[in-house]
């Protein structure tokens, strides 16, 4: 009898499984294929490993900007596919480590739910005081005509091209689709990304995706507010806002219009559970409708955030250990790794002013940083966006554009968690030069 059985080993699973081993719970972890989940194998990782070789790539070519002469600078595919299937390995093998360690029990294989307490896994039926499903979700394709060809790719299949294409596009202008363009398009690739809504990033502020779709490096022309009928060979056929007819030939088509929850073939109804094409339905502590079953990540349709998974992972575990918590989405930041990078948290001006709130907004672009001048020069793009509280002061959002913005993006989370005023952000020291701290110039624009 395991203390707690977790089927699915991406980020909220495994990350749960290591933290629950480490409190002293017996531990359960099911996998189908490899751990890390898509996150590790067919996602976060390997989109960053690439994203980083282009970088470097792009990064070569500007160089004599800078002062450093580095002569014909080329890009190489095939090593940058090797580099990043040494780096998925590597992430393996170091979630294998961190299973062990913290003494998890690992079982591969396709697991079905049998009730509140049992999972069976091939013939072998496996008992436990609490069941947490971490199924994930999977690429969505929609039934469009000729979507079933082998050029048209998910960003599963993508990911693993073995020359580079001259052509490209992207059906669906959300995360996954602007990396990808980011990514192709910087290594000389002709990109058009085709988009049904009116911008491209749903969540991010509207004045920052305009300029961002500018700012892009390489060449990508954005259609917005086109629909896409039907993929004729290499042509994608769409049609614009006005109701005119249009088509783009590409090499290949990547399909990356959303991602929908791993809900068939695990004996979900045939338990009872509560869901729906969303996902398992939760509460706040990130319980079914089953006893003693819980559900994390996107399988729940709640955020389909790595970081998010592993949060509810630990409310989840907190709350069977009798500990007080709950799965918070105020204050979820968010990351594109782009080239520029984007990233934001908390509401954008126009959610807030839906939301009811009084807003006030300052803006300040990144070059008012030193550090951001003296590593992008003056063309470098990007911009700081804060949204506040007229009426009570306190920090709504913070949403910008440029340089490591992905990797400083936490701290206003921090602050949003805090419910913390500009006024209370403006007594915070922030280290010079860095980037970060324009965050803290722009509360001083109010």
């Amino acid at each position: 009898m395991y203390d707690i059985i977790i089927i699915g080993a991406g980020p909220g699973g495994y990350e749960m499984a290591e933290r629950a081993g480490h409190k002293g719970q017996k531990v359960l972890l099911i996998e189908k294929q490899h751990l890390g989940g898509v996150c590790l194998n067919w996602g976060c990782i390997p989109t960053k490993t690439l994203l980083n070789s282009a970088k470097h790539y792009v990064h070569a070519k500007e160089a004599p900007e800078f002062g450093v002469t580095t002569g014909d600078v080329s890009f190489d595919l095939s090593k940058a596919m090797a580099w990043k299937q040494e780096v998925i390995e590597t992430l393996r093998g170091g979630v294998a480590a961190m299973m062990k360690r913290s003494k998890v029990d690992v079982v591969f294989g396709e697991a079905t739910l049998l009730g509140s307490r049992r999972v069976q896994v091939e013939e072998t039926v496996y008992e436990g005081e609490n069941v947490v499903i971490a199924t994930g979700g999977s690429p969505f394709v929609p039934p469009i005509p000729g979507a079933d060809q082998p050029h048209v790719m998910t960003s599963k299949e993508i990911l693993s091209v073995e020359t580079m294409p001259t052509s490209l596009v992207v059906i669906g202008g959300g995360v996954i689709g602007v990396e990808f363009a980011s990514f192709f398009s910087s290594l000389g690739v002709t990109v058009d990304v085709i988009e049904m809504l009116d911008e491209i990033i749903p969540f991010m502020d509207d004045q920052q995706a305009a300029a961002f779709r500018k700012a892009l490096k390489g060449k990508v022309d954005f259609n917005l507010g086109c629909r896409v009928t039907a993929i004729e060979g290499h042509d994608v056929k769409y049609t614009t806002p006005a109701g005119e007819e249009k088509s783009i030939n590409a090499d290949i088509v990547l399909m990356s219009v959303g991602r929908a929850p791993n809900l068939k073939d695990m004996g979900f109804e045939a338990a009872g559970l509560d869901f729906d094409r969303r996902g398992i339905k939760t509460d706040d502590q990130q319980r079914t409708n089953l006893p003693n079953v819980y559900a994390i990540g996107d399988v729940t349709g709640k955020s389909q955030l790595a970081h998010s998974a592993t949060r509810m992972g630990e409310v989840a575990l907190n709350t069977i250990l009798g500990k007080q918590d709950r799965f918070r989405t105020n204050a979820i930041p968010w990351a594109v790794y782009s080239m520029p990078e984007i990233a934001g948290c908390g509401m954008t001006e126009a959610e807030a002013k839906a939301a009811g709130h009084t807003v006030e907004t300052a803006s300040l672009p990144l070059i008012m940083s030193g550090r951001f001048l003296a590593e992008n020069g003056k063309r470098g793009p990007g911009s700081v966006k804060v949204v506040k509280d007229a009426d009570t002061d306190v920090l709504l959002g913070v949403h910008m554009f440029g340089g490591i913005c992905s990797e400083i993006i936490w701290g206003v989370a921090a602050m949003i968690e805090a419910e913390l005023r500009v006024t209370d952000v403006q007594e915070i020291i922030f280290p010079h030069p860095t980037v970060g701290e324009v965050i803290r110039s722009a509360m001083f624009q109010f």
